[in-house]
């Protein structure tokens, strides 16, 4: 009997960070689920792309809040894949991480453990009209997208935002993770998508983290059990099938 072939990790060095998914995870998916990625046939009609967080907030240092130094550079991955996807025929949602007094007082735990210096600056930083909580100026939001309001890291638990119903509402199944943090808001909010059964991607170099470690632990987290894991260029090729079958069709 010949012998398997060995699994490849899956890695990434296009982003900010150096992706690494370690290959006995690979090979743990592959067991299990009969393929190395599951969600690689992507219906570009029903894919939405959802883009979390990427704000002045957590990307400006002078902010004073939480500012992620890789955050602006995944900017031009995550425009480039939002043109692939208007093109092939999906949908880009704008998530913006929003802090109010109904969310302040009904996630309460949130100031208990953290400094109250802290909690000001979110609290500043993330309200509606401040410069904060504005999109970063380099994204390509255009009047087609989706502006959608978050209060919560998860874009998709319940009563945190409109996502959900708006994306089942317009036919969309199908889920591309991108934004920041990797670890928080983007993983929370893929956990919670693919728990309300959408097929859920997270975008190897679309995602922002502090570190390649927390990163990496993250996107292997949740390819290992909850969805896929695949970059902005294996995402574009598989736009690109699925638009020139449609064409031939």
């Amino acid at each position: 009997m010949s012998a398997q072939p060995a699994v490849e990790p899956i890695t990434e060095t296009t982003g900010p960070h150096r992706t690494h998914i370690p290959a006995e995870i690979v090979a743990r998916v592959l067991a299990r689920r009969g393929t190395i990625h599951p969600f690689a046939d992507l219906d570009p009609a029903r894919t939405a792309l959802v883009v979390v967080d990427l704000q002045n907030g957590f990307m400006r240092p002078d902010l004073g809040f939480a500012a992620v130094a890789t955050a602006p550079a995944i900017v031009p991955a995550v425009n480039r894949l939002a043109r692939a996807l208007r093109t092939a025929g999906g949908k880009v949602f704008w998530i913006k991480n929003t802090s109010d007094e109904r969310s302040r007082r009904e996630w309460s735990i949130m100031e208990t453990f953290n400094l109250p210096e802290r909690v000001a600056a979110r609290n500043r930083t993330m309200s509606e009209g401040s410069e904060g909580h504005d999109l970063w100026p380099t994204l390509e939001v255009l009047p087609e997208d989706a502006v959608v309001l978050k209060y919560r890291y998860s874009a998709f638990l319940q009563g945190a935002s409109d996502l959900p119903e708006m994306l089942r509402a317009e036919g969309f199944d199908t889920v591309l993770i991108t934004g920041t943090v990797t670890s928080v808001c983007c993983e929370s909010s893929a956990r919670d998508a693919a728990m309300l059964n959408f097929r859920t991607v997270m975008v190897s170099d679309g995602n922002a983290g502090f570190t390649d470690a927390e990163h990496n632990a993250a996107l292997t987290a949740f390819y290992s059990t909850f969805g896929d894991v695949l970059s902005v260029a294996e995402i574009e090729a598989i736009l690109s099938d699925a638009t020139a079958t449609r064409a031939a069709a």
